[in-house]
């Protein structure tokens, strides 16, 4: 069968080729400790469950509207107002299953043959598969090791030309862990309003912080009407099987945005849009001890490499991976990932995965118990300590 040429332009995301390959390995008897996929190992709070299951059982298993229910839009809407400090409403807010629509559908109604699109390198995959896809033209912001992963604006500013439609931003970032500072987003800002740049801005991490603080560019002046904030429920809220996610966008983009939905999977489950009522006026003690485990494993884990030659590894700030740069051992990334999988199972994967700029590193989720990132520390020691 032949496939259409535009599928030679779609990417994947690794970590799920990686997962599958590690429980093979599993399924032959090796113990392998998953460092690889970004997910939280925790349970979804039990209130958000039963929000779920009463609303199952109250009859909430039909077709609702493609954009979402409007009590689920409307409080949306009032969380983003009082985290962001804009001002929006349920019309500016489209329901999606999962975050990954919101980025497919902006870039779909958005980006044509041959515009340009700015996006964090390293950073998510589906960015560049998407622009590609789409027919855009990858631009990437590299973030420097040297400026703690962050963009140079500088930089940033000469990348910019008259075929610049869209700028991706995410913080804090997958896979590096950095966050933006006021003065990075505020620089970007003015690129984007006096470039006529759209700007979509990542924020799934946005409640991930362990330092610094989280600046939303939507909030600086002009930029609300040229913004689509992407979030979701799949990280605070440990909801990555409901497929919960989100855009807030200008009015001018709801309706082009609600038609992809409704021409690709029509709208977003009942019973999981009525979750996240409940997740976001709920309780929020288990979102925030989750972010605090999240904050001490971190420290455990990027000091532990920190201890291990040949390794260096910079502080997150945010998100809950490490991206260290392990040149010092001898390897290239994709050959170190491959090897520490076989050889130590370990499971994480090669900086390339993020993109050109990712050479070097290794990408390690520590969404795991201490008791696993301590095996995986004592393990990743002995493997670089027979090559170093």
């Amino acid at each position: 069968m032949k496939l259409a040429q535009r599928m030679e332009r779609l990417g994947t995301e690794t970590a799920f080729e990686v997962l599958a390959k590690a429980r093979r390995l599993e399924a032959e008897g090796m113990d392998v400790v998953h460092l690889e996929i970004g997910e939280p190992d925790f349970e979804t709070p039990s209130n958000i469950v039963e929000a779920g299951v009463d609303a199952l059982r109250g009859g909430q298993t039909h077709y609702g509207p493609s954009p979402g229910i409007n009590e689920v839009r409307e409080r949306i809407a009032r969380e983003v107002s009082e985290t962001r400090g804009i001002s929006v409403t349920g019309d500016n807010v489209v329901v999606t299953p999962g975050g990954k629509p919101i980025m497919f559908f902006v870039m779909l109604a958005l980006v044509d043959q041959g515009d340009e699109v700015l996006y964090p390198n390293p950073g998510f995959p589906i960015y560049e598969s998407m622009i590609n896809f789409t027919g855009g033209v990858p631009v990437p912001m590299q973030l420097h090791e040297s400026r703690d992963f962050t963009i140079d604006i500088d930089e940033v500013a000469s990348q910019v030309s008259d075929k610049t439609k869209l700028m991706i931003i995410n913080s804090p970032n997958n896979p590096c862990g950095s966050i933006l500072a006021e003065e990075d987003i505020r620089a970007l800002a003015d690129l984007a309003m006096e470039n006529d740049i759209v700007v979509m801005t990542d924020e799934i991490y946005r409640r991930f912080l362990y330092e610094g603080e989280h600046h939303s560019i939507t909030s600086i002046p002009g930029m609300r009407d040229r913004t689509v904030i992407l979030d979701g429920f799949s990280k605070t809220y440990a909801m990555t099987g409901w497929r919960a996610g989100y855009g807030v966008m200008p009015l001018e983009l709801v309706e082009p945005i609600s038609r992809l939905v409704t021409n690709s999977v029509s709208c977003t489950a009942s019973f999981t849009q009525m979750a996240m009522i409940e997740a976001l006026g709920g309780p929020q003690d288990d979102a925030i001890q989750m972010v605090a485990e999240f904050k001490s494993r971190r420290d455990l884990f990027v000091n532990g490499l920190n201890g291990i030659p040949g390794i260096r590894c910079a502080m997150p700030k945010g998100a809950f991976y490490a991206f260290p740069n392990i040149e010092g051992t001898g390897l290239k990334s994709a050959e170190f990932a491959d090897r520490i999988l076989q050889d130590a199972g370990v499971g994480c994967l090669a900086g390339e995965s993020f993109g050109v700029f990712g050479k070097g590193f290794i990408r390690f989720s520590f969404a795991n118990s201490k008791e696993n990132l301590e095996k995986a520390l004592d393990r990743i020691d002995s493997f670089v300590g027979s090559r170093v």
